[in-house]
């Protein structure tokens, strides 16, 4: 690397400072560095950029965490973004990787992180939940899919069946996915008791949609994920939950699996691998 090179890495360093961190750049180093316009100075050319930038990576967040910013308040989520935005600059050539590090920014900034779990605020444990929700099902809109691929029937046999691709395995200490859809639904919820939540976010045919399932079958679907092998888990869940293998498999033949390849929890091995 030369010395050009050099100058270049260093003045794009300092560009990224100072347009995620104005106060703390230097005036005089502002001026040494740009020259001023007809009609602003070297610094007021600068804090349009530094305005505009910041503003359009607020927004960005807003975009990807729309039910944070309605739970916290417009300028309470402005200040929280501001500052994970210093910690986190944009380091992607796509704004869609913009809020990944967001609810761990929440959960290491919590002013009570010191505190034994007992002693934690619960709304601070909400708002990471909502987050992460949030997050998880930004991830999916563009994440790999099954779009233009067959989907399974009836008729398929349950060796074949494997977990479809864009598919998440959700569970949170609160009900955020209810929470989140009543936000997008234009009401105004009540902050909600603490209570497990487990769900399965997938995208089918361009729609991303969330569903509610049970410890059990959440657990199960775990095991699917893992083994890629839906009889193998039949058999593992009915052990692990000192159920009859013959009624794990009756609940699976005719209550859960039509609703679920409906849905489009599952694709066959052989669409995918072929």
């Amino acid at each position: 690397m030369n010395a050009g090179d050099d100058r270049l890495q260093s003045l794009q360093r300092w560009m990224l400072d100072a347009l995620i961190a104005p106060d703390g750049t230097d005036a005089d180093t502002i001026a040494d560095t740009f020259l001023p316009g007809p009609n602003l100075s070297s610094s007021a050319c600068l804090a349009i950029y530094q305005r505009s930038y910041i503003l359009r990576l607020r927004k960005c967040l807003e975009e990807q965490f729309p039910a944070s910013r309605h739970t916290l308040g417009s300028a309470l989520f402005a200040d929280f973004a501001d500052e994970y935005l210093r910690t986190y600059p944009s380091d992607s050539y796509t704004l869609y990787e913009l809020g990944r590090r967001f609810p761990k920014w929440l959960e290491d900034n919590r002013p009570d992180r010191d505190q034994p779990p007992e002693r934690r605020e619960s709304w601070i444990d909400f708002m990471i939940d909502l987050a992460a929700y949030e997050r998880d099902l930004y991830r999916l809109f563009d994440a790999p899919g099954h779009e233009g691929l067959p989907w399974p029937d009836a008729s398929v046999d349950d060796e074949a069946l494997i977990l479809q691709p864009c598919l998440a395995l959700i569970e949170y200490r609160y009900p955020v996915a209810w929470y989140y859809h009543e936000v997008r639904a234009g009401r105004s919820p009540r902050f909600p008791a603490a209570k497990d939540s487990y769900a399965v976010i997938l995208r089918r045919d361009f729609l991303t949609h969330t569903f509610p399932v049970t410890r059990l079958h959440h657990r199960f679907l775990s095991l699917v994920e893992r083994t890629r092998h839906v009889p193998t888990s039949i058999k593992a869940i009915a052990v692990e939950a000192e159920y009859p293998v013959d009624e794990v498999w009756r609940s699976w033949r005719h209550e859960v699996r039509h609703p679920w390849l409906e849905a489009g929890f599952f694709i066959e091995r052989a669409v995918l691998e072929g």
